[in-house]
């Protein structure tokens, strides 16, 4: 402001008489006081504009300049941009959020109701009449679903993205909340309601479901289905909650324990709780759901509801950010907040393309789903003011100072016309070029939507009011298992149009089978796994004419337990980690393929390794030695492999086999010779045992492979094990590999020979 001052003192200057200089040459002498003036008038509307915009910090402020994202800038379709000033397509979850953000903009009488009403009805007719089909271009969905994102022209698929069920599910439930709020008798109103009506009732959930009785997360014309399936606790409680209240095209009731099945729920900064790591997974469906006191069977189980998850989840968040265990800059108790957002190197793209800051550029992200928890870190000092505005009602005595801190910290760089930009990181220079840190030049629709959605639920409950009064909301729920709260209990569900079969299309990924867990001696010894338990709720991994029940056994149709064998699958160094998904990278994932799985039903179990660690040995040299100590994580799966066999009486105890590769062959080796009573076979792959300690072991049927080229871990560890082994007239064979390295997974594990022998092998009782 003081450079501001000067400035214009010096254009004061030029109004002072000039009639001499008239008379010397009076055009050049006009055409630069004209451009004089110009510039004069031009800084007075900077200074104003600058004095005019810094205002006191305030909710209403905030709510009313990012409602106004929504209502200023929608294109001539009236669809909502997914983001300003940079313009490239619309966002049909943003979209979603800006009508139910018309509502808020009533409620507060920055438009009317009229108004919002001619928005609303011109954004749904608008939706009613884009073309759908299965043409790879021209169209703007199919089946009722609509394509992520949408050209400004004509509103049709931009390029070739995804038919996404998930941002078709926000669309919808803004739909919703307008057909909800406009119930006058007027010819708008009525007309909203239908309009909304229609386009639910389009829409074709089931087809979205595979045989998982899970809704993949989309389609493509040019190749189909995409493999990944929405499971386990993210944004997408919405979209089960829509699909299951459908009255034309709903899905299964079982679809939401389906959904449940993979939940991770761990201890994560002291806060027990169902965990997922960016924010955002937190906040979406509860935008629109109140979930206090209402409780489906798993949070039943559990003692506590959604909302109170995602309150936990909030404080774990910021209790990461203030333990800051990457010291970045700005981590502060009303300073965090981790989501998905856009990034820093968004500005290297355009300001480093020779890639000159090659330290920013390993360093930091472009758009990523930041966030931290139990098995997740994404975390380069980028902090979006949506993680603390989306997350307001959960925790309000630590989310609105974070509002208030970032608006009076960084007005100048961070707060604008519409609200908060999306991100910021004051950590990151740009090798110098940007000394006050990198701050976002957009806005995002999807980060903006929480934020003033979610500040109005805090204050008077608006949105999750409507919802409670829409019946296809109250059906989901109800079909979901929901019970409490504000849910009668006595209200009857509407009957829906009979169901149909999962949709043959829709691919599986064996990755989502297996549950996700985490055994826990103390708040400092976790070993994570990921377990397959047949029967369990996946159609894919049913045994037939078997049924698992409420107790853990499985039984057959005459009603006689059942038994199955256990596979203990270890991971190589590569996979170690804390993301609980990594180990099922290699190999394991054939012992569930379809064909594998009908011939040998069984449990499997794949733990993690944590990074650093090794299942066997203090280092890579020392991983065939055996020691009296074991490792650390040897230790753990020690002890959850007791709990497993402890909670799954329908394992068959005379059938437990081990298989390892890399690391995990020389641990298989480790592990057999700590537990042999426990095993009847094992496969260990490219490790090695300890030949000192053969005799421990020489009872197991062994069959050992390796690579004979393999420079990773020299065959010669497995060679000698097994000499000793044959030795002692051990039941061990061996093979090796002679035109390969280390990498003999796949020859391995898909050699129907192998998995014969393996599941043939059976311990003998004396």
């Amino acid at each position: 402001m003081r450079h501001m001052a000067v400035s214009v003192s010096k254009i004061l200057l030029l109004r002072q008489p000039i009639a001499f200089f008239l008379l010397l040459n009076p055009g050049k002498i006009l055409r630069m006081i004209r451009f004089r003036l110009i510039c004069f008038s031009l800084l007075l509307a900077l200074l104003a504009q600058a004095q005019q915009s810094r205002v006191p910090y305030s909710t209403e402020e905030l709510q009313r300049r990012t409602f106004h994202f929504f209502w200023d800038l929608t294109d001539q379709n009236t669809q909502v941009p997914d983001r300003w000033p940079t313009v490239a397509f619309s966002s049909i979850a943003a979209t979603g959020f800006g009508l139910s953000g018309y509502l808020v903009g009533v409620e507060h009488g920055w438009i009317t109701r009229e108004q919002a009403a001619e928005r609303v009805l011109k954004t749904l007719r608008v939706l009613q009449e884009l073309p759908q089909g299965d043409a790879t271009e021209g169209t703007s969905g199919y089946r009722g679903f609509f394509y992520h994102f949408l050209d400004h022209q004509k509103s049709r698929r931009y390029r070739d993205v995804e038919l996404s069920s998930i941002d078709s599910g926000l669309l919808l439930a803004g739909v919703l909340s307008c057909q909800t709020s406009f119930d006058g008798d007027n010819p708008t109103e009525k007309a909203i309601r239908e309009a909304a009506d229609f386009l639910y009732r389009r829409v074709e959930w089931d087809w979205m479901l595979n045989a998982n009785n899970r809704l993949s997360m989309g389609w493509k014309p040019e190749f189909g289905f995409i493999q990944n399936e929405w499971f386990g606790y993210t944004e997408a409680m919405i979209l089960y909650v829509l699909a299951l209240g459908s009255p034309t095209h709903a899905i299964p009731a079982e679809s939401w324990n389906a959904w449940c099945q993979n939940y991770f729920w761990d201890e994560f900064q002291g806060q027990p709780h169902v965990n997922f790591g960016p924010l955002f997974g937190h906040q979406y469906s509860h935008v629109w759901i109140d979930f206090r006191g209402i409780q489906d069977p798993y949070m039943r189980a559990k003692g506590m509801d959604y909302f109170e998850n995602s309150r936990r989840a909030t404080l774990t968040n910021r209790a990461y950010c203030l333990q800051n265990p990457h010291g970045h800059k700005a981590y502060a108790p009303n300073m965090w907040g981790l989501t998905a957002c856009d990034g820093p190197v968004d500005w290297l793209a355009k300001n480093d393309p020779q890639r000159r800051c090659s330290e920013d550029w390993s360093r930091f992200r472009g758009y990523s789903a930041r966030g931290a928890a139990s098995d997740y870190e994404e975390d380069d000092g980028t902090l979006a003011p949506t993680a603390a505005g989306g997350s307001v009602p959960f925790a309000p005595e630590v989310c609105l100072p974070v509002l208030e801190n970032m608006w009076n910290t960084y007005y100048d760089s961070l707060v604008g016309p519409y609200g908060f930009k999306d991100a910021f990181n004051p950590g990151f220079t740009g090798c110098g070029r940007l000394p006050a840190g990198w701050f976002d030049v957009d806005y995002l629709g999807i980060d903006q939507g929480p934020i003033l959605l979610m500040l109005e639920n805090q204050k008077n409950a608006l949105i999750w009011e409507l919802m409670k009064k829409n019946p296809y909301i109250r059906r989901g729920l109800l079909r979901a298992g929901f019970t409490g709260g504000w849910l009668d209990q006595a209200e009857k569900i509407a009957p829906g149009q009979a169901l149909k079969a999962p949709n043959t299309e829709v691919p599986l990924h064996p990755r989502f089978f297996f549950e996700r867990g985490v055994y826990r001696e103390n708040a400092a010894s976790a070993l994570r796994y990921c377990l397959l338990r047949p029967g369990s709720g996946p159609a894919s991994v049913a045994v037939p004419g078997f049924s698992l029940r409420a107790n853990g056994k499985l039984s057959n149709r005459q009603g006689q337990e059942k038994k199955l064998p256990l596979v203990i699958f270890l991971h190589g160094s590569g996979e170690r980690g804390y993301d609980n998904e990594s180990q099922l990278r290699n190999g394991v994932q054939s012992f569930i393929e379809p064909d594998n799985f009908r011939k040998n039903p069984c449990f499997v179990l794949a733990p993690q390794c944590p990074q650093d660690l090794r299942w066997s040995g203090a280092n890579f040299n020392l991983a065939a030695t055996w020691s009296d100590t074991p490792t650390e994580p040897m230790r753990l799966l020690i002890q959850l492999i007791e709990k497993i066999l402890q909670e799954n009486p329908a394992i068959d105890r005379d059938r437990i086999y081990l298989t390892g590769l890399s690391m995990g062959g020389a641990g298989s080796f480790d592990l057999l010779m700590r537990k042999p009573e426990w095993f009847a076979a094992a496969l260990p792959l490219c490790g090695g045992g300890d030949p000192q300690q053969a005799s421990r072991i020489k009872n197991i049927p062994l069959w050992v492979l390796h690579g004979s080229r393999d420079e990773v871990s020299p065959p010669g560890r497995s060679r000698r094990i097994v000499q000793a082994l044959k030795k002692m007239g051990a039941p061990v064979q061996y093979t090796e590999y002679a035109t390969l390295g280390h990498s003999i997974w796949q020859e391995t594990y898909y050699n129907p020979a192998v998995m014969k022998w393996l599941f043939a092998q059976k311990k003998t009782r004396k």
